[in-house]
């Protein structure tokens, strides 16, 4: 089908056909914009031909530390220029890049870098104590490290791993980048805690990050040379690819190690900051930000915002202060946003909470995404009548390769043919989408996603609890919050900060409840717990 009736001698050639990488974007700048400024954080200012040199040496230096085409090199690293370079240092030297939540506890770091297989990790000396920890738990052959020192915010080496800047020298920057010969060729390995048990590990390729950051451009009305401050983590579905776009357009990453109200006004206001990404709490923060913080700028920020839909309050406040706000949704499994809140031109005399209900669609899907789709229980599209609720799904070159060494999972993600999100939604008759729950208790704080199985197991190791429920609970700062319910043995008692307490001491601390109720849990006649109740008591807890 769709082929002439004689090709011959029409077939794939170097002259005709290159796999798809976001490594040639880099390349490609670097060629055109060689003085342009690609990277930016404090006084560590670097144009597009000092970036591509430190990128070739760090590859360079990890091939030569024994790094080998297949193999996994682990950051856990802030948004620091370090991080920026080893998103194409790493696939240049033929590695997949593996970066890890520097929020997770110790265990779990210990189970991701036994799982993905780290040759070698770049690490700040913040987080060395919870590696150190971590190394000690594996199973596995321990990795290489080095310690990536962060003068610039007073975060220094320790001393007792190889240093970045001195493993950079080790490297020759005419090293020769190993390209993928198939696009279909491994390029990150992101780890999500889903819905139950251990992390698993989303595999990207570089088809997918090449065609979602070209898409991405598309959705963001950019134009050359955009300057992009990083507030989405670049262990989050690898800042959303923003990081590998950037040279597309001869853009400038603006680095934001710490994410609080001056240092974004300041990088808006000094550094002419145009594009960010973040949740809603980051909306928040600026909107909330005493006087004495804020800075006036003349041009308008675009944002992308994902996780929790912004409040109409904070959407109100926010945009007469000169930020544009577009409401995106995703998952570490297609890479970051896959869909948009499109904008229509016949919506912009909508004010106040009108406006907001449209800007807080999840919408419609993005360039790179064949399809989102909401389906029935029978895989079958569901009314666009915006109250019939279906999962959605997603199919297209923008979805992963599949979870690492988890086939059962990735054909069960993948049933029919789709990707299945395990997020509830309802559909607009204009086709725009719009999540109405979330299938399997997963909740949003923050833009990070708990597992409310993850909390309950973890709270049924108290002695004294018998039964316990975990759901979200709304909060102004952060969207939503963990409440855990909690129904108590028979002759034992507990406080909520006892609860707190014992859960933070194993988990991370975004995961920890931030309310504890003490009670009979709701049940049906066949003894499970009813959450749906849980969540309606849930929203008039304060």
């Amino acid at each position: 089908m769709g082929w002439l009736a004689d090709e011959t001698g029409l077939g794939k050639t170097t002259a005709n056909y290159t796999p798809l990488t976001p490594l040639s974007f880099l390349r490609r700048a670097a060629g055109i914009w060689p003085d342009q400024l690609a990277v930016v954080y404090g006084p560590h200012r670097k144009t597009y031909a000092q970036y591509i040199e430190r990128v070739t040496r760090l590859a360079s230096a990890l091939a030569r530390a024994g790094v080998m085409p297949g193999d996994v090199v682990a950051t856990i690293l802030p948004n620091i220029p370090a991080h920026a370079e080893a998103h194409f240092a790493v696939p240049a030297c033929g590695a997949i890049l593996n970066a890890i939540n520097t929020r997770l506890d110790v265990t779990t770091v210990a189970y991701i870098l036994d799982h993905g297989g780290a040759k070698a990790v770049l690490c700040d000396p913040q987080f060395l104590p919870v590696l150190a920890e971590a190394l000690d738990l594996m199973e596995g052959e321990p990795p290489m490290i080095v310690e990536v020192a962060d003068d610039h915010a007073g975060v220094h080496a320790h001393g007792h791993y190889p240093e970045y800047e001195a493993f950079l020298e080790t490297g020759d920057p005419d090293f020769d980048w190993i390209m993928p010969e198939d696009e279909w060729e491994s390029i990150a390995l992101n780890y999500t805690s889903g819905t139950t048990g251990r992390p698993k590990g989303v595999v990207y390729h570089h088809r997918g990050a090449y065609l979602n950051a070209m898409g991405q451009i598309v959705s963001w009305r950019m134009t050359l040379h955009p300057k992009y401050l990083t507030i989405v983590p670049l262990f989050h579905c690898n800042g959303w690819c923003h990081t590998w776009m950037m040279p597309a357009l001869g853009g400038t990453v603006i680095c934001c190690r710490d994410i609080t109200a001056p240092a974004i006004f300041d990088a808006i206001a000094d550094e002419g900051a145009t594009h960010f990404g973040g949740a809603p709490i980051v909306l928040n923060m600026l909107v909330n930000a005493p006087a004495d913080q804020k800075r006036e700028f003349d041009h308008v920020v675009e944002v992308f915002t994902a996780g929790a839909p912004p409040a109409p309050a904070t959407l109100a406040k926010i945009e007469p202060m000169g930020f544009n706000v577009t409401q995106v949704y995703g998952l570490t499994e297609v890479y970051g946003p896959a869909t948009e809140c499109t904008w229509k031109p016949e919506w912009e005399p909508l004010q106040g909470e009108d406006r907001a209900a449209i800007k807080a669609r999840q919408g419609v899907a993005m360039p790179f995404m064949e399809e989102v789709a909401v389906h029935d229980d029978e895989g079958h599209d569901i009314p666009r009548d915006s109250d019939t609720k279906g999962e959605i799904m997603f199919r297209g070159n923008g979805v992963m390769k599949g979870y690492y060494k988890n086939p059962k999972a990735t054909t069960e993600a993948f049933a029919r043919g789709y990707f299945h999100s395990g997020d509830i939604a309802v559909q607009h008759p204009d086709g725009y989408v719009q999540i109405a729950d979330r299938a399997k208790d997963i909740i949003i704080s923050g833009g990070e996603n708990i597992s409310s199985v993850e909390v309950e197991s973890c709270l049924m190791g108290h002695d004294a609890v018998l039964l316990c429920a975990v759901v979200a609970k709304p909060d102004e700062k952060w969207g939503e919050v963990p409440c855990a319910f909690v129904e108590l043995k028979d002759g034992h008692e507990a406080t909520e900060a006892e609860m707190i307490a014992f859960a933070r001491n194993k988990l991370a601390g975004f995961k920890t409840p931030k309310k504890v109720v003490f009670q009979e849990l709701p049940k049906t006649s066949t003894g499970k717990i009813q959450k749906f109740a849980l969540r309606e008591q849930a929203k008039h807890l304060t």
